[in-house]
C-alpha cells in the first residue's frame, strides 16, 4: 500500500477501509508519509467528508499512534472523566470543573490547549500562576490525577502523536474546520488519557469557533456518535456564545473568577449553569450519581463544603504552584499598571455583543496570541463585564480594562464601545443551554 493511493482513494469520494486508514495514520506519526502527502489527504477529507465509521477509525488510529493510559493498574476507586469545549470568551470553566468532578469522587486528567484567535486558552490561564508547570511527563501527570483527583495539563510528546503533526499542517493549508478532522483530533486526545466518560461543550454563537447554529450541531452529533462508536460515554450540550461568559476575561483575571466561584465569594449565574450542567451530566452518565437531582446535591456540597476548593489548591501545589495560592491568589497573580472602567457612549439596556471583538481586544492589550510563538501579558483583560439584559450608564461602565500602558488602554477602550449594542428596552434573553446532544 502507498499514502499517494489512500489521498487518490479520498480525492475520488470513495469510502475508506480501516486498512488505509490505519496505514496512513502510522505514517504520519513515524514520518515515512511526508508534510505534503498530508496536506493532501486533509484536503480531500475537507472536500469529501467522511463517515461515521470512516470517523471513528480515524479517531482510533490517531488515539493508538501513540501511548494510551491504563488506569486499571492504578487503583483508582472512581470513574476517569473529562470536559471539552470548542472554545470562548471568559471561558474559565475548566479550571471549576475539574477540581469540582474529583470533589465529587471523579478522576480528572485533563489535557487542555493554548488561546489563538479570540479565544482563550486553559493552559495561559495556568500559566499565569507562579511555578505552575503544565509540561510534565506522562508518570507525573498520572502520579498527581491519582494522588489529587485532577491534573491539567499540555499535550504531552507520548500521547496522540499523529495528531500533532497532523493538526500542524491542517492550520497552515486551511482544513481546521472539518468536521470529522476537528472529531478526530479532539477524541484521539481524550480516547488517550483512558476515559470513561467525556463532556463536550459545544459553543455557538458570534464569539464561538463555529457561529453558526447548524455547523455546532453537525460537530456535536459527530463527536458523540463517535465518541460511543470508540465505547466512551458521551454527551454534548449546545451553548450560547452571544456574550462574554463569565464576568472577567484575561488570564490572571480569569483565575481570579475561577477562585471566586470555587470559594463561593461570586458565582455568575450564566457561568454556574454551564459549570453545574456539564458536571451534573458528567456524575449521571458514570455511575457517580443515579439521579440530576442527587448529582446537583452532590455538586452543591462539594463546592458550599470547600472540598472543590481545597482539590484545586491541591492540583496547584502538586503542579509547581505555590502552596497558598487559593488562600489569597491576587498576592501571587500579576497585576495590570492601568486599571480603569470604560463607559458606553449612551444608556440604556444592553441588547447585543460582539463577543468575537471583546476576545479581539485582548489581543490588542497582549492578553491572548496572534501566532503560536507570541507572547503572552497575563495581567490584561477586563473585570466586572456587563451582560446583555444590564443596564448601562454613566455610573455602570462596560468593564474595568486592565492594560499596562494607556496607548493599549485607549485603542481598548475605543474598540470595546464599539461592542455591545444599547437600546431603550431590555431584549428577549436566550437561553444558556440550547441543546443536549445525548447519544
Amino acid at each position: 500500500m502507498l499514502p499517494q493511493e489512500v489521498i487518490r482513494h479520498k480525492r475520488d469520494g470513495k469510502k475508506l477501509t480501516k486498512e488505509e486508514i490505519d496505514f496512513f495514520i502510522k505514517g504520519v506519526a513515524d514520518w515515512s508519509v511526508s508534510e505534503c502527502q498530508i496536506a493532501a489527504f486533509a484536503m480531500a477529507v475537507y472536500l469529501c467528508g467522511m463517515d461515521n465509521e470512516e470517523t471513528i477509525n480515524l479517531t482510533q488510529a490517531m488515539t493508538h499512534s501513540g501511548a494510551v493510559i491504563n488506569w486499571a493498574d492504578k487503583n483508582l476507586d472512581g470513574p476517569v472523566l473529562d470536559k471539552h469545549s470548542t472554545g470562548g470568551v471568559g471561558d474559565s470553566v475548566s479550571l471549576v470543573l475539574a477540581p469540582l468532578l474529583a470533589a465529587c469522587g471523579g478522576y480528572v486528567p485533563m489535557i487542555s490547549g493554548r488561546s489563538l484567535g479570540h479565544t482563550g486558552g486553559t493552559l495561559d490561564k495556568l500559566d499565569s500562576i507562579p511555578g505552575y508547570t503544565v509540561a510534565v511527563s506522562l508518570e507525573q501527570f498520572c502520579k498527581v490525577t491519582k494522588e489529587v483527583g485532577c491534573a491539567i495539563i499540555g499535550q504531552t510528546s507520548d500521547l496522540a502523536l499523529a495528531d500533532k503533526r497532523f493538526y500542524g499542517i491542517r492550520e497552515i493549508t486551511e482544513t481546521i474546520d472539518s468536521v470529522p478532522l476537528i472529531t478526530a483530533s479532539i477524541l484521539s486526545k481524550k480516547l488517550s488519557a483512558g476515559l470513561n466518560g467525556l463532556v463536550m461543550d459545544i459553543k455557538t454563537g458570534n464569539g464561538a469557533f463555529m457561529s453558526k447554529f447548524e455547523d455546532a450541531k453537525r460537530l456535536a452529533q459527530s463527536m458523540v456518535c463517535v465518541a460511543k462508536g470508540a465505547g466512551l460515554s458521551a454527551c454534548a450540550f449546545l451553548t450560547n456564545m452571544n456574550e462574554v461568559l463569565g464576568k472577567n476575561v484575561g488570564n490572571a483575571l480569569e483565575v481570579i473568577e475561577a477562585v471566586d466561584y470555587l470559594k463561593g465569594r461570586y458565582r455568575d449565574p450564566r457561568f454556574n449553569e454551564i459549570v453545574m450542567t456539564l458536571c451534573r451530566e458528567s456524575l449521571t452518565l458514570n455511575g457517580l450519581a443515579q439521579t440530576r437531582e442527587e448529582a446537583m446535591t452532590k455538586l452543591q456540597d462539594a463546592l458550599d463544603s470547600g472540598r472543590a476548593a481545597e482539590k484545586f489548591a491541591k492540583m496547584v501545589a502538586a503542579l509547581g504552584g505555590p502552596t497558598d495560592f487559593i488562600e489569597n491568589p491576587e498576592k501571587h497573580l500579576p497585576k495590570a499598571s492601568v486599571i480603569r472602567p470604560v463607559f458606553a457612549k449612551e444608556s440604556g439596556y444592553v441588547t447585543a455583543m460582539d463577543t468575537y471583538k471583546v476576545g479581539s481586544t485582548v489581543i490588542v492589550l497582549g492578553g491572548q496570541r496572534k501566532t503560536l510563538e507570541q507572547n503572552v501579558d497575563y495581567a490584561v483583560g477586563f473585570t466586572d463585564f456587563v451582560q446583555i439584559g444590564e443596564k448601562v450608564d454613566s455610573e455602570k461602565p462596560i468593564a474595568v480594562i486592565h492594560a499596562n500602558s494607556e496607548d493599549s488602554f485607549a485603542e481598548a477602550e475605543k474598540m470595546l464601545r464599539s461592542t455591545i449594542q444599547v437600546g431603550d428596552k431590555p431584549p428577549v434573553m436566550e437561553p444558556v443551554v440550547y441543546e443536549t446532544i445525548a447519544a
